[in-house]
């Protein structure tokens, strides 16, 4: 494979999954750790992505919410509007981070009255804006990375929660590994949100159906719904159906 289509590689994983690690790379285009932490460091500094310690992050997902900026995000204003179907006055809502989740934010209806529980930064600036929303903030530890709370004191205080609606921002899933990630500690918390709400909606565009992470966040038989931007009949959703998953 060829520089040029190696990178083009790279960058196409890290629009999807907005973090990626530079061991799956290598594993994936079968070339060496150094060649992938080289492009990683060519692809930073020509400014198309964020380098982290042993990975990367999209701009979108490192802190933009600029809807130019985002991968995608005509699916993920077309999920938006399915997730916020399922909201009714007077929940109680957990959220993760991620571009799927801000789009959510803005689609919002002005009319709602709810409360939307987070340890999202960028989320939580985007729910502040609504006129009739309230807004709690967990956990006091912020990851730079991800720009979400996490560690213990963010978990404990989600426990403490019984929330009507979890949305999860998902990088990755299938019907054998479930909802995968990469960052321990927000695989953690994401482990927290689904044991304390009464049901739990992955918000997924359709590039991530069918993909995994190394670390498993839960089963599939712990998602009650699933949104993409398809429509429910939709040939590739076919096995998550069979699986006995709902899907919108």
């Amino acid at each position: 494979m060829l520089k040029k289509e190696r990178q083009n590689f790279i960058l196409h994983q890290i629009k999807i999954h907005n973090r990626v690690l530079s061991s799956d790379l290598s594993q994936s285009i079968n070339v060496s750790e150094d060649t992938i932490r080289r492009d990683l460091l060519e692809l930073a500094e020509d400014n198309k992505i964020v380098k982290v310690h042993g990975g990367a992050l999209s701009k979108s997902f490192h802190g933009s919410s600029n809807s130019n900026h985002v991968y995608a995000v005509e699916n993920k204003k077309l999920i938006a509007q399915k997730a916020v179907s399922l909201i009714e006055d007077g929940m109680f809502v957990l959220t993760s981070g991620g571009t799927t989740i801000i789009e959510l934010a803005k689609a919002l209806p002005e009319n709602l009255h709810a409360t939307f529980i987070t340890g999202s930064l960028p989320a939580a600036l985007e729910y502040v804006h609504h006129p009739n929303i309230e807004v709690i903030i967990i956990g006091d530890k912020l990851s730079k990375d991800s720009q979400i709370t996490v560690g213990g004191e963010a978990i404990a205080k989600v426990k403490q929660i019984k929330a009507d609606l979890c949305f999860l921002g998902t990088n990755a899933i299938d019907i054998e590994n479930g909802l995968t990630d990469n960052d321990w500690e927000v695989v953690q918390l994401k482990k927290a949100m689904i044991e304390s709400s009464a049901k739990v909606v992955s918000l997924a565009i359709a590039e991530k159906i069918n993909t995994h992470h190394r670390i498993q966040i839960c089963a599939l038989s712990d998602i009650d719904i699933l949104i993409t931007e398809l429509p429910k009949d939709s040939e590739q959703l076919k096995g998550n159906k069979k699986s006995g998953l709902k899907i919108l």
